[in-house]
């Protein structure tokens, strides 16, 4: 039987299928893998898991409920995302975009947080007959997080943790043997249509790039578009086609550094990869791996503006 808790979760039908089976039949594992791309619905499957493992014997949770686990604040939910190391601070990364806070590298998953965990699991739960841990973005957590994660997963106590993970490659085999592996599939066109009409962005449906790079992930063309916003469209433009003077080069570089930081920095290098391949096909084979090289430049914290110098002139020798 399909609870009525994950009738919003669209595209989803086999990991709908086995966790209600698992809550019907009683066999709730101690802890699971959510497996899939991100933005097709792991996290709202997690919300909706959650709500049954706190009220397993009603059918449909009360809007109470659904409420106080959306906004973080039931006393047996400890929801764990990665955060940011700001003035010695752990910042989550919802906290640093509203913050507006410069994000120069991408956000981990602590060896703080991992022992947040065991201490939040050392009590039993307060409300509900089990406690849930989810983790957001698990691939994120170092491998010292991932160790101290694991005597955690062999012993949860009176609760069951959630991974949410690109999939079993992203994380040590070590975690995934723990976990029940529960996959979720990228969603297709009419599937895509009906997320982004049903979430109020149907405006999303006519950015063709958006929805290319987004591969069948209605949270990712969401991203995508509201990153194309923050971007300026003069800089877009030029940007479409390799500079024509070394002038220009160098200016493009310096107006790159200037507005971005780094994580849109990288976003707008996927973007270009993807409009490259689709604007100049005869010229993509030269031209994509010189973007993907300034990807891991940037990734390893060289100097931005010295990367997107170096790219731009290589494509305009080009």
């Amino acid at each position: 039987m399909v609870r009525p808790q994950f009738d919003g979760l669209v595209g989803q039908e086999t990991a709908v299928a086995l966790l209600c089976r698992a809550v019907e039949q009683r066999r709730v594992a101690p802890a699971y893998l959510f497996a899939g791309p991100n933005g097709v619905g792991r996290r709202m499957a997690a919300e909706r898991f959650a709500e049954i493992l706190f009220a397993p014997e009603v059918a449909v949770s009360a809007p109470s409920l659904a409420r106080r686990i959306a906004q973080r604040n039931h006393p047996d939910l400890l929801w764990v995302e990665p955060t940011y190391l700001h003035q010695g601070k752990l910042v989550g990364a919802s906290q640093a975009a509203e913050a507006g806070i410069s994000r120069k590298s991408p956000p981990q998953t602590r060896l703080e947080q991992v022992r947040q965990i065991a201490q939040f699991l050392s009590r039993p739960p307060l409300e509900a007959p089990r406690a849930v841990v989810v983790i957001e973005a698990a691939e994120t957590m170092a491998e010292g997080a991932a160790n101290g994660l694991l005597k955690t997963l062999e012993e949860p106590g009176q609760a069951t943790i959630i991974l949410l993970a690109p999939g079993p490659q992203a994380l040590l085999p070590t975690l995934v043997s723990r976990c029940q592996t529960i996959p979720f599939q990228r969603l297709n066109a009419a599937d895509m249509a009906t997320v982004l009409e049903r979430v109020g962005q149907p405006e999303v449906l006519g950015q063709p790039q958006m929805l290319a790079m987004a591969q069948g992930s209605p949270g990712g063309a969401i991203a995508a578009y509201n990153q194309l916003q923050t971007i300026p469209p003069e800089l877009l433009t030029a940007l479409h086609q390799p500079p024509r003077s070394l002038r220009d080069a160098l200016e493009q570089a310096r107006q790159v550094a200037k507005a971005l930081d780094t994580e849109s920095q990288l976003w707008l290098l996927d973007y270009l990869l993807n409009w490259y391949w689709q604007s100049y096909p005869a010229e993509s084979p030269h031209w994509l791996p010189r973007l993907e090289t300034a990807k891991s430049y940037l990734r390893r914290f060289v100097q931005p503006r010295l990367v997107w110098e170096v790219l731009l002139m290589d494509l305009l020798q080009s």
